[in-house]
């Protein structure tokens, strides 16, 4: 057996990506999950809103879905995946260090990055004293004096939902938001104070947020600051296969389409789960989308292998598939692995004979 090839290959460790390849291991695929170690939550001190993991840190809850997709013999690595080709049996993915798998489908769960405006001290607070979504962060900073940073058009609507967490907000235009009579009134209603004027710093003593200054010298004191981010795809890789990026009918960035089922791209066979096409998912949002991508990925190599099974071809699925299948469950208990044994060794490659 080929220890190369899978029957998906899975490009983002995440909760999307994560999510998925448990799902596709529970239903006996083979799966490799390739992950670049750089998650887009890694500043945060913890992640919630997520049922039962609540505040747990974003590094905890990785480790425990690694574990999760060992359990069901998927495979997890390290590694940078710089681009994929299409081949006669699906794809092939290359590393940054030029090693290269193979899998029947490939999931992309890659994320985005979120792009902050130029402004001195901003990136050093991002995800303590800098904040973005009142769902993750609000009842953190409830009641305390939180300031807006003026990004673009949703600053408005931004400034408004944060009000709901604390009576003392403060909308900075940053030379950029230009709010329309409507909305006046409604920053008028809810007693949001707005300032004028560009910022110039994002102050801190010893790490802890304490205001901002504008470039005309005026400063102002604040516990948190919320800014909306210009989000945007992690899509080289889906771009070496011919995807390119959307705008968000938001304004708020770009991302990678996928059909009205969800998950399908545009290139049969090539999935996308998680922030890359959704900007505004938040962990369990993309959590949930992994397990229904990878339930329909299983959906579609079901019905590719019913259909050689029909036309009487030799693939995967076969008698000797089934045994190969049965052995490898035999040697599991429950869904753990047998003593001494490693999910390296109790893990299957996808070489047409399952």
């Amino acid at each position: 057996m080929d220890p190369s090839r899978y029957d998906v290959v899975i490009v983002g460790g995440g909760a999307a990506g994560l999510s998925a390849a448990t799902t596709l291991g529970r239903s006996l695929r083979s799966v490799l999950v390739i992950d670049s170690g750089t998650p887009r939550n890694a500043p945060a001190a913890g992640i919630h809103g997520y049922l039962s993991r609540d505040g747990v840190s974003p590094g905890e809850l990785l480790s425990i879905g690694r574990s999760e997709v060992l359990s069901y013999r998927g495979m997890v690595i390290d590694g940078e995946a710089v681009s994929a080709r299409r081949t006669p049996d699906g794809f092939e993915v290359i590393l940054g260090d030029a090693r290269r798998f193979s899998g029947r489908r490939l999931l992309v769960t890659t994320g985005l990055t979120d792009g902050l405006p130029p402004i001195d001290g901003l990136r050093e607070q991002w995800g303590k004293g800098v904040v973005h979504c009142p769902y993750c962060h609000g009842w953190e900073i409830r009641g305390k004096r939180i300031g807006v940073l003026g990004t673009g058009p949703l600053s408005v609507h931004q400034a408004l939902l944060f009000r709901q967490w604390s009576r003392d907000i403060t909308l900075f235009l940053n030379d950029t938001v230009e709010p329309i009579d409507e909305e006046w009134d409604k920053l008028a209603a809810r007693s949001v104070t707005v300032v004028d004027g560009a910022v110039a710093s994002v102050n801190a003593v010893d790490d802890v947020l304490t205001g901002l200054t504008l470039r005309q010298g005026s400063s102002f004191d604040l516990q948190a600051l919320a800014v909306g981010t210009r989000m945007e795809a992690r899509s080289t890789l889906l771009e070496s296969l011919g995807l390119s990026t959307q705008v968000h009918p938001s304004g708020a960035g770009r991302f990678i389409e996928t059909d009205a089922m969800g998950g399908a791209t545009a290139v049969q066979g090539v999935y996308a789960a998680g922030n890359v096409s959704n900007l505004m998912a938040q962990v369990i949002t993309a959590a949930a989308e992994g397990v229904m991508t990878g339930a329909r990925i299983n959906a579609d190599l079901i019905e590719e292998e019913t259909r050689w099974a029909v036309e009487g071809r030799s693939g995967p699925f076969s008698a000797a598939s089934e045994a190969t299948v049965s052995r490898s469950i035999q040697g599991l208990r429950r869904h753990g692995l047998d003593d001494g044994q490693t999910a390296t060794e109790m893990a299957p490659a996808a070489t047409g004979e399952r």
